[in-house]
């Protein structure tokens, strides 16, 4: 299953791994460890797929209900709820991934040193911490498409956008918008 990556943060992107959250109960794209790897690889977050057990695959889920339920409380549709900030706070006191310097044929870069599943939910907890409460935490939106239910963080200079993503639902609403003006 392909994974979604248009909510404008990592911690964002996580909570699309469950799509059509309003339908039928949504379905899951981390249905195996294996994915929740890709995941982190597709998502930028590390360059091959970490190990992911069978716990780092139930911890991974845990983690990104508890940020989604979060996020919805930040947008006023839910009241925080103490398991979750607990949740979320236990996992970004842990240690994210190191990294250090590595000298290469074309000069100094930066690499991760180890990169562990743990250490990348520790990351994606401390982005969603820092998305939740940092002041841009009112750009927090839920897409308008009916048939969809991800989040983004809206950066438009106006911050008026009703969309996940305009190459998807918004060309979407403006087909059928189109369609019905036709008619």
């Amino acid at each position: 299953m392909d994974f979604r990556f248009h909510g404008g943060r990592a911690s964002v992107n996580f909570t699309a791994t469950v799509g059509k959250r309003w339908h039928d109960g949504g379905f899951e794209r981390l249905s195996e460890p294996a994915a929740l790897g890709r995941w982190f690889t597709e998502a930028g977050l590390t360059e091959d797929d970490p190990h992911c057990s069978l716990a780092d695959l139930r911890h991974a889920r845990q983690l990104r209900e508890a940020i989604y339920r979060l996020m919805l409380a930040r947008m006023g549709r839910a009241r925080p709820m103490p398991d979750d900030v607990a949740t979320v706070n236990a996992w970004a006191t842990k240690p994210p991934p190191t990294i250090e310097l590595r000298t290469t044929a074309s000069g100094l870069r930066v690499q991760r040193a180890q990169v562990t599943t743990p250490a990348l939910l520790a990351q994606l907890a401390r982005d969603a911490v820092d998305t939740i409460g940092d002041a841009d935490g009112h750009r927090l939106r839920e897409c308008t498409n009916p048939e969809c239910s991800l989040l983004f963080v809206d950066t438009s200079r106006a911050g008026t956008r009703r969309w996940c993503s305009m190459s998807a639902c918004g060309s979407r609403d403006k087909m059928a918008r189109y369609r019905s003006n036709r008619n």
